[in-house]
């Protein structure tokens, strides 16, 4: 092996050693500056009357239903009966007239007796760092509880936390691991570009537009 192929060798390995040293700190960062407002007891979930919920498609790639879609539907209509929330900003994407995750998100909650007038969509929340600002910017919350599974909820909360946003996020109930590993995996990815996109990066979301009031 020639001198300059094992040093690409070395900076190859060496830049690979940084990038997890990177990936370890980000990830860490984000679960300990946010694990003390994630709930799991509906009954101690402190009262922020609106609540966004953070979209995801419901069905997954072979047809059948998503058990993170369903869990966070779930958890949304049980703080909508018990009282803890007034009012929720359904945000996700609508690439198609095929797939609009805000609008299965309102049929979902609609047959669990949410009434469509707690109901606002948010059609741009492409990213979850989308949703989290335009709760904000567009639809004037800075006080929020966020509705989603507890491996997503630590991200949301860190975006929340750099826009100053007082938010808390109760979790909606894992699915089996089958379905979680991968999304899980990619989880961790998503946590270092989040601290990218906001410290680096200073990614805005795609699409702003004008204030919007609830859906009253």
């Amino acid at each position: 092996m020639s001198i300059v192929m094992r040093w690409l060798k070395r900076i190859i390995i060496g830049l690979c050693c940084l990038f997890l040293v990177f990936l370890v700190v980000c990830n860490v960062w984000i679960v300990k500056s946010t694990e003390s407002r994630v709930y799991e007891d509906l009954q101690k979930l402190p009262a922020h009357r609106v609540a966004l919920v953070l979209g995801t498609s419901h069905k997954l790639a072979g047809g059948k239903a998503n058990p993170f879609f369903e869990k966070r539907m779930e958890t949304a209509a049980e703080l909508y009966r018990m009282g803890k929330i007034d009012h929720f900003i359904l945000s996700g994407d609508n690439r198609s007239r095929f797939y609009n995750e805000p609008v299965a998100m309102r049929k979902a909650l609609m047959k669990l007796g949410v009434p469509e007038t707690a109901i606002t969509l948010d059609y741009a929340g492409l990213r979850t760092l989308d949703s989290v600002v335009r709760c904000q910017k567009i639809f004037g919350q800075d006080r929020i509880t966020i509705i989603t599974q507890p491996f997503h909820s630590y991200r949301a909360l860190f975006i929340s936390q750099y826009y100053d946003i007082d938010a808390v996020a109760m979790v909606a109930d894992e699915p089996d691991f089958e379905y979680s590993f991968k999304v899980r995996l990619r989880e961790y990815l998503a946590r270092t570009k989040a601290v990218l996109d906001l410290y680096v990066l200073k990614t805005e979301p795609r699409f702003m537009g004008r204030k919007e009031k609830l859906n009253r």
